[in-house]
């Protein structure tokens, strides 16, 4: 199905340049819904020995979740702002729990560019960081088969 939510946004970031369109298997997501899981699964596993690298891992998982709708859809993000644009677009299409990922995007990069000490990511709050990173992922997996490429026109 064509997603009608967000499509002035789709349309808006297709003319700027920050999505471009691609084909073939490039744009089929499931490879991508697999990656997600995958690192999810190491977030996981991660949590009381690493916490911090199981909120890296967690949030690498949401973003390779939501990149995978991108995907499914026939885009994909350029390399400038990639980060952004993929939380504008999931937010706009398909809101509800991926209203979070900028959140996790945000605190993903406090942890890779430290602005003071003793802002260390803890066990309890990776826990919290992977069940909104689960919830993305499953929601995903839930959506990608009902998508069909974006065309700027519809």
């Amino acid at each position: 199905m064509t997603w009608a939510r967000g499509r002035d946004v789709l349309r808006r970031l297709v003319a700027e340049g920050q999505l471009a369109h691609i084909s073939g298997s490039a744009a089929d997501g499931t490879h991508l819904i697999a990656s997600a899981s995958a690192l999810l699964l190491s977030a996981t596993r991660e949590q009381s020995a690493n916490p911090e690298a199981a909120y890296v891992l967690g949030y690498d998982a949401a973003r390779k979740a939501c990149t995978a709708l991108i995907a499914q859809q026939g885009l994909r993000t350029r390399t400038t702002g990639h980060h952004v644009t993929v939380e504008q677009v999931v937010r706009a299409q398909f809101g509800g729990t991926f209203h979070d990922f900028g959140a996790l995007r945000r605190r993903r990069i406090e942890i890779e560019y430290p602005q003071r000490p003793g802002n260390e990511i803890t066990a309890d709050e990776a826990a919290m960081s992977l069940a909104i990173v689960e919830s993305i992922v499953a929601v995903a997996t839930q959506l990608l088969p009902d998508l069909d490429i974006f065309r700027v026109e519809s």
